[in-house]
């Protein structure tokens, strides 16, 4: 299908809202996005049609930071002209928006400058931010970007560093675009040299396990897939009875949830999605090496796991159903949380590497980056269009700077976008057992700059990942199709992702 950019953006809107009265399937809305060229990043996929995004956020201590004088002063000084402004930013619930919106008070406070946050479903999110640039209405003056959107919207949206050289008397002093953590600003905020937003976000899968289970069999924590699958059928066999699985899945059938378990399967046993021609991989050898691996998994976790996403999962882990999961980092809060039967039992680590070999990212298609730790991610982003830029760059520098977002770390328990953030005295003085918890964020620290794995960056890949791909590992797993085998699941899967792959003139 070939779009001018006006009637793209309209369908892009029309389908988005077509989806969200439910007149069309969220199968049609993801093929109808991937014909417009827009995809969705992992916990993106999940917010479609307002599904939670997990139950790991666990609000902590919040306090206004009193302390933060010099920031503080030169807000009340510089927001003086904008007192009045109403600003709108628009986003999905991550938990970063969802903090901030708890805080945004003080900003209001100090400058006069109202703050509008919407929270909306994801589809509407696109649906918004698209009619926004569409008719250049500058009704939003702040968008959320899923990273598989920048390149949608990077046109409508201010380069922060280029803005803060050409502002000097709004750039907030002492900002340091290079605290930012690099791989996160390559991966999730940058198109070319351009900044289309400041990352925000960071979901990443890390190890987790049960300390009190391991240390009650003689286990070691493992390190590699065959340590774990050893580990995960050893503490089955032991637990059962007693209500205790090896592990826990999110592989519910149809879902994306499933796909991101997958990926990192084929991954982990070096192997891709694509191989660089853009062709298939996930049914070489590899592939199929992971896929089974996946499937002795599930015959020792609990059977709700064909029945669960992301959500389900944590509350296999929160309520003691399951000894060791690998998954993502934002569930580890959760574990912490008061009202957690398992507080202070769960620990985390790096996520699984080997015993076998990561395939190069050249050898891989699409901008794939094969590695032991899945990622999604989102930035805020500053709209080219805003009525009332200056005062909504005030507001994106404050959400993002140093001290907020140390702060913002303090609230949910969550992975900070910047370097310093991690060693903040307040954020290491939080690394116990307790709501708000960050004593696992130095394992997210270093799964972000050493780990760091990515899906296919292609147009397609939204509906191929949360449709097709899934629905039909659901079918082997449920016993439905394929009769078990693995690499008949794949061969299947295979001719669906290359038809649809050559029809599209992608290889």
């Amino acid at each position: 299908m070939s779009f001018k950019n006006h009637q793209r953006q309209q369908f892009i809107i029309d389908t988005a809202n077509a989806y969200t009265k439910r007149k069309i399937s969220k199968r049609d809305f993801l093929r109808k996005m991937g014909l417009a060229g827009v995809g969705f990043s992992a916990f993106g996929m999940g917010m479609l049609g307002g599904h939670s995004r997990g139950k790991g956020l666990q609000l902590g201590n919040m306090a206004h930071a009193a302390g933060h004088s010099d920031m503080n002063e030169w807000l009340r000084e510089v927001g003086k002209p904008f007192a009045g402004t109403t600003i709108r930013y628009t986003s999905e619930a991550t938990p970063p928006t969802v903090v901030a919106n708890e805080l945004k008070g003080e900003f209001e406070e100090l400058t006069g400058i109202k703050i509008e946050i919407e929270i909306v479903p994801l589809e509407q999110v696109l649906a918004k931010a698209t009619q926004d640039v569409q008719g250049q209405l500058g009704t939003y003056d702040l968008y959320y970007l899923d990273q598989a959107w920048h390149a949608t919207f990077f046109p409508d949206t201010v380069d922060p560093v280029e803005y803060s050289q050409e502002k000097p008397e709004l750039a907030m002093p002492g900002f340091d675009y290079d605290d930012f953590s690099a791989p996160l600003v390559e991966g999730i905020s940058k198109i070319g040299d351009k900044w289309v937003g400041i990352p925000f976000d960071i979901p990443i899968f890390t190890f987790m396990y049960r300390r009190d289970i391991l240390e009650k069999h003689g286990i070691a924590v493992p390190k590699t897939y065959d340590e774990f699958t050893t580990a995960v059928k050893l503490i089955t066999e032991a637990e059962k009875e007693n209500g205790i699985f090896g592990t826990g899945l999110q592989a519910k059938s149809g879902h994306y949830s499933l796909e991101c378990d997958w990926s990192q399967a084929v991954w982990g046993h070096g192997g891709s999605i694509f191989r660089a021609d853009g062709t298939f991989s996930g049914n070489d050898e590899q592939g199929i090496m992971g896929l089974e691996w996946y499937q002795e998994l599930l015959a020792n976790a609990p059977a709700s796991s064909l029945e669960s996403t992301w959500d389900g999962q944590w509350q296999m882990m929160h309520s003691g159903q399951v000894a060791m999961v690998q998954s993502w980092d934002e569930f580890f809060p959760g574990m912490d949380g008061d009202d957690s039967p398992v507080k202070g039992l769960w620990e985390m680590t790096a996520p699984l590497q080997g015993p076998h070999t990561l395939r190069d990212r050249s050898a891989a298609g699409f901008g794939e980056i094969p590695d032991w730790g899945h990622q999604g991610g989102s930035s805020i982003a500053l709209s080219r269009y805003s009525k009332n830029i200056d005062a909504a760059w005030l507001f994106m520098q404050w959400v993002c700077s140093k001290e907020m977002m140390v702060r913002l770390t303090l609230g949910g328990g969550f992975a900070p976008m910047r370097n310093s953030s991690f060693a903040d005295p307040r954020v290491l003085e939080k690394a116990r057992v307790g709501a708000g918890t960050t004593r696992h964020l130095p394992v997210v620290l270093d799964t972000i700059e050493n780990y760091i794995a990515s899906e296919p960056d292609m147009p397609l890949w939204a509906g191929l990942s949360s449709n097709e791909i899934p629905t039909e590992l659901g079918k082997l797993l449920t016993g439905q199709e394929y009769g078990g085998d693995a690499k008949a699941c794949m061969d299947a899967i295979a001719k669906i992702v290359d038809t649809q792959t050559a029809e599209a003139g992608l290889r």
